[in-house]
């Protein structure tokens, strides 16, 4: 039986389970179960600030969910225009789509009264209560009381599977680390050493594409690729917006400590020396993406999921995975001897935004019911493991694992978006299903982990003794602090106050000044020249309000 003729079956719901013998949806047509008929699914529309990747109209899965928790929602998502400028252009309109991810613009929504709150609504649904504790829903609480959203992101059930280092790094493809012999990189100088000499042996790839040793993106508010290095340099964990200093409980600004000024010059020197993209403070992400899907960009510093789900898949369609350009990560410090913590160990808790359901929504309790429905265990296989049989198999243990074909599928573009349905931005869990067998996520699932990996990888892994992503990095395992991430509190201000106008100066100072100390022949006066610039901002006045928070959070008196 061909794939689409048995989805076509299972969405009319004439197929048994026990007909399908191993290739059927998890007990999609159970006697007895319900299933929604066409007039009954209900139909919400959500919108993302933030770039995504739409799904067809008549996606598989998106239509075998609605047929069974009788509701889908159309997504649309960020182009053209920033967070903020895209949530305000919504209130402005005061015409709002059923559900909201307003990223940095969620405090927009709140302060325009958009939001419905969620109190009750936790009440009722068990599966959104879940995920998180009494006193962790208590910290998306607002000042007038009430809980309007969730972040839906790094929220583990069960034991942590987790195989992927989700969070920043300094990335370098695994061909280099070869052509190497496999040395230790620890810090930045030899990391930068690294890219240079491969560079100089291999300028062009085999096609005379150039190679392009080290670029950055500037756009937008991922200029954090660019910025915000120094905190991990010098040992810290991703605080985002200070450092915060365990022993004295003391927030440090890490724009202008000796280690951002020697990151920024090192930058500089590689820039005038030809070894970094001459278009990193201009190009757009589109463009970005671009230059790493030819396999030309040797190194980069990002976030994960910043890059890696639409690179990793075009590598595989196009054979690069096995060219040795998949990326790994390094734990890189700036001197030698020091601890890292570029890894994130356990949840983080972001407050700061998340889905939510707006006051155009007509029926909110439906909405509701749609989120906690998502977290059902069997919706939740279907949105991120596919249909068993088509995009997965189960083996006599139970466990999930895929063919190399279908590896290969599901990392096709066209299919994600005529097949694949996996709300990204709506409640979701990683760590262990519910049958204690299985990760949440494929990405998680060991096995598939390892059976999925390109040969380079594993030659690569297998080199430095490392089992995964986070053994690659080395960052010290430890619980993370109660104040712990203070971008939580940062990502939520506003120009209502002297800190939160400080903060917006500061991030526009920084967004205009830092591609040009890069490029400055004379890094020197550049340097001081952005120096005042930024000392113009007033940032004291936003160290003092994080210090506030830090000592609320800390329980300092």
């Amino acid at each position: 039986m061909n794939r689409k003729k048995l989805i076509a079956l299972m969405m009319m719901g004439t197929l048994a389970a026990s007909s399908l013998a191993g290739t059927s949806l998890t007990a999609f047509a159970e006697e007895g179960a319900k299933e929604y008929s066409e007039d009954e699914i209900v139909d919400f529309t959500f919108f993302g600030a933030m770039p995504g990747s739409e799904k067809n109209s008549d996606n598989e899965i998106k239509e075998i969910i609605a047929k069974k928790i009788g509701a889908r929602v159309k997504e649309t998502w960020l182009t053209g225009q920033t967070a903020a400028e895209a949530v305000g252009t919504i209130i402005a309109g005061g015409d709002y789509p059923d559900f909201m991810d307003g990223g940095d613009g969620m405090m927009q929504l709140y302060d325009a009264g958009a939001l419905v709150a969620w109190d009750d609504y936790l009440e009722q649904y068990p599966n959104l209560k879940e995920m998180y504790t009494d006193e962790e829903w208590e910290a998306f609480r607002q000042d007038d009381g009430h809980i309007y959203w969730a972040n839906i992101f790094q929220n583990h059930y069960g034991e942590d599977k987790t195989t992927t280092h989700n969070d920043e790094a300094f990335w370098v493809q695994a061909k280099v680390l070869e052509w190497a012999g496999y040395p230790e990189i620890k810090t930045l100088d030899q990391y930068f050493d690294l890219l240079k000499s491969y560079a100089d042996e291999h300028p062009t790839l085999e096609d005379g594409t150039p190679v392009i040793p080290y670029t950055a993106l500037c756009e937008d508010w991922r200029y954090f690729c660019i910025e915000n290095a120094p905190q991990f340099l010098d040992g810290y964990p991703n605080d985002g917006s200070v450092i915060v200093d365990k022993e004295n409980i003391k927030i440090v600004d890490y724009n202008t400590t000796d280690t951002a000024k020697r990151y920024f010059k090192t930058l500089n020197e590689l820039y005038n020396g030809g070894y970094m993209d001459k278009e990193f403070g201009t190009q757009t992400y589109d463009e970005y993406i671009a230059k790493l899907s030819t396999g030309a960009v040797l190194g980069m510093c990002d976030q994960w999921w910043d890059f890696a789900y639409t690179i990793n898949d075009v590598f595989k369609q196009t054979g690069l995975d096995v060219a040795g350009c998949n990326y790994v990560p390094l734990g890189l410090t700036i001197d030698e001897g020091m601890e890292n913590r570029w890894h994130t160990y356990g949840d983080t808790m972001n407050n700061s935004s998340g889905i939510c359901v707006t006051v155009s929504c007509e029926d909110p309790d439906r909405a509701f019911q749609f989120l906690n429905d998502l977290l059902d265990q069997e919706i939740h296989n279907l949105r991120f493991w596919g249909v068993e049989g088509v995009d997965y198999l189960v083996d006599e243990n139970g466990l999930f694992y895929r063919t190399d074909e279908m590896r290969m599928t599901a990392a096709d573009t066209a299919y994600k978006a005529s097949h694949m349905c996996e709300y990204s931005y709506f409640p979701q869990w990683l760590g262990t299903s519910r049958d204690g067998i299985n990760a949440m996520q494929p990405s998680q699932q060991t096995s598939e982990f390892f059976d999925g990996l390109a040969e380079p990888l594993v030659k690569c892994f297998e080199a430095y003794g490392a089992e995964n992503y986070p053994d690659m990095i080395g960052s010290v395992v430890e619980d993370n602090a109660p104040w712990f991430p203070m971008y939580s509190y940062s990502n939520a201000m506003t120009t209502d106050t002297p800190g939160g106008v400080a903060w917006t100066k500061m991030g526009e100072t920084k967004h205009e000044w830092l591609p040009k100390v890069v490029v400055a022949e004379d890094f020197e006066a550049a340097w001081g020249e952005y120096m005042a610039a930024y000392e113009a901002c007033d940032p004291q006045s936003f160290l003092d309000e994080m210090q506030e928070e830090l000592n609320r959070r800390a329980g300092v008196e």
